[in-house]
């Protein structure tokens, strides 16, 4: 796919799934993303922005307050937001299809909310992008909040990494760890983009809209897990995906053997869907 590039600052469209989450990790979220918005309004790195929140969860005074608050703050900075809500919990890529499909800007961020990002991150990604036209998609460099790094962008997964990285208890893991740092790809240089990446995380995707549009958004049928995996693969079609550790985030969140049963019968199901569609490798 090519894209032509304009002399103009690009427009940037971010849409942020919510379903229950914590108030105090969600206002750190929102926070950060206005605060790095903003810096690349004033950089003249974009020409304008707008955030889309989608409330998958029932009604929350709370959290309608903190949006509330938080819609106030971005029309002060010439940040439009829009609020979806009263449609019930329809899924992470059914969610963020709501409002990326709809969108006609230049770039888009799939963001998760518990997600902090550093000022300058989206500057640094839209940068990028913006000097390597081949480039439809980019994941960031993820850290955990004690600085610890998270390695999200992956090979092509086989049944026995998910069963080792997801379930398998710590000694189980030490003796795969050669196997498991090759699948998280943990040899990427963390001193300059690397491209050609399978697989990104959907906590943080920075797209080229029409390459997102092209093959129309998140696949519906994955509720929940292995929407991301699926989304890198198809997107492949329209370019190359890279990682940009110089766009750095803290990612909050969780692994599914942590969240109950329920959790882990939705992964299994998605799993499944996965490997059927895009091909089983089980070793």
């Amino acid at each position: 796919m090519t894209t032509i590039q304009t002399s103009t600052s690009p427009s940037l469209s971010i849409s942020i799934v919510i379903y229950r989450s914590a108030l105090e990790v969600l206002g750190e979220t929102l926070s950060t993303l206005l605060a790095s918005v903003a810096h690349a309004l004033h950089s003249a790195e974009l020409s304008c922005a707008d955030i889309t929140l989608v409330h998958n969860s029932e009604p929350n005074p709370a959290i309608s307050a903190l949006i509330a608050t938080f819609v106030a703050q971005a029309a002060e900075k010439n940040v439009q937001v829009t609020l979806l809500e009263g449609h019930g919990n329809i899924g992470y890529g059914r969610g963020h299809n709501l409002a990326l499909l709809q969108s006609t800007s230049d770039y888009h961020l799939i963001l998760n909310p518990d997600v902090q990002l550093v000022e300058d991150s989206l500057c640094q990604g839209l940068r990028f992008m913006a000097a390597h036209g081949e480039i439809v998609a980019l994941s960031p460099g993820v850290y955990e909040e004690d600085g610890s790094k998270q390695f999200v962008c992956k090979r092509y997964p086989s049944v026995l990494d998910f069963v080792i990285r997801g379930f398998a208890p710590t000694f189980i893991k030490r003796w795969f760890s050669k196997r498991l740092a090759h699948y998280e790809m943990q040899d990427l240089p963390e001193q300059a983009p690397s491209t050609d990446i399978p697989i990104i995380s959907g906590c943080f995707m920075l797209f080229r809209t029409e390459a997102l549009l092209a093959v129309e958004g998140f696949d519906e049928r994955y509720f929940l897990y292995f929407e991301d995996f699926d989304l890198s693969l198809r997107v492949h079609c329209q370019g190359a995906l890279a990682y940009v550790p110089a766009m750095r985030i803290v990612h909050l969140g969780g692994n599914s053997a942590k969240k109950g049963l329920r959790h882990i019968g939705m992964f299994a199901r998605s799993g499944l869907r996965f490997y059927n569609t895009h091909g089983w490798r089980l070793l």
